[in-house]
């Protein structure tokens, strides 16, 4: 496990003003709580924070307002996947010189199926093109989104070329025997587990920890679990099975409009139901079926 990075980094969902704008003030305000809460740290514009959805601009605005508000450099993680490289190495200038060294990057995913020697080429490109000693880079495995992934091949490649720089890998397959898999071909790297279920018997097995969206929802849980991933007690199972099972209420709803449904029943705050297009709030009838599950849940939640 690469020192660099380890714990718990909860992928940030971001809320929106009413013209579909990031809410700075609220987006600062969900990060400091998580914080404060236990969390080593925030992953800022992963696909939970709808991160493909904003403009380099918006992103390093946010960034600087984050560490404006008090939030420490060491305490981010910036995603920088772009569908241009060029935006990729902007991004990450940005952030490392405004001392986020923790970044992530998703393999190109406009293309659907280059190649591994292109994947390899397009990261290596934007750790040149960053330039720096400093970058510490998390690859993103989220082949559900990017449908390319990163293989073995070219981990190992990328490793390789760049060993200071290429400290992780996070994998968002839901493949248990995949993150296990990586844990043992790669324990150099840390390994982040982007599947909540998944967390504990994969850091039992030396991954590093997670970055994750129930950590949104309930950092108290996730912050007991990731802290003694081999003594994590059937009621604390048993709830996050309770909480990822909204997410199969429907075999068709969207993760990101759930959470920000269950955040806007946990606050009281209608502002979360906003999502920048393509996405969208959920229907009036998944909303309400959401919202009674999580009621039932609540208490429990609370309590822990």
């Amino acid at each position: 496990m690469n020192p660099a990075i380890s714990g718990l980094w909860p992928a940030l969902v971001l809320p929106l003003t009413a013209d579909a704008a990031l809410d700075t003030a609220h987006a600062l305000a969900h990060a400091q709580a998580l914080l404060a809460a236990g969390c080593d740290g925030v992953t800022l514009f992963g696909t939970m924070g709808e991160g493909p959805a904003f403009s380099a601009t918006e992103r390093m605005a946010l960034l600087e307002a984050m560490l404006q508000g008090g939030v420490r450099p060491d305490q981010l993680v910036v995603t920088i996947s772009a569908m241009a490289l060029p935006d990729a190495i902007a991004l990450g200038q940005h952030a490392l010189a405004h001392g986020v060294q923790r970044q992530m990057l998703m393999p190109p995913f406009y293309f659907k199926h280059p190649r591994d020697a292109g994947i390899v080429q397009a990261v290596s490109e934007v750790i040149q093109g960053i330039g720096s000693d400093a970058l510490r880079l998390v690859l993103y495995h989220f082949p559900a989104i990017s449908v390319a992934g990163f293989s073995h091949a070219a981990v190992a490649e990328l490793a390789r070329r760049h060993p200071a720089q290429v400290v992780g890998i996070k994998d968002s397959s839901a493949d248990l025997a995949h993150t296990l898999g990586l844990v043992r071909a790669f324990p150099g790297l840390s390994v982040l587990v982007g599947a909540e279920a998944h967390v504990a018997p994969v850091m039992c097995a030396g991954g590093a920890g997670t970055i994750c969206g129930l950590a949104n929802l309930a950092p108290h849980l996730m912050r007991r679990i990731v802290s003694q991933p081999a003594l994590v007690s059937a009621q604390d199972a048993a709830l996050m099975g309770r909480l990822l099972a909204l997410q199969t209420l429907q075999s068709d709803l969207p993760f990101v409009a759930l959470y920000k449904t269950i955040l806007a029943e946990q606050s009281g705050d209608a502002g979360w139901l906003r999502l920048r297009p393509p996405l969208s709030p959920l229907e009036p009838t998944e909303d309400a079926l959401v919202r009674t599950a999580y009621r039932a849940i609540g208490p429990l939640l609370q309590a822990r």
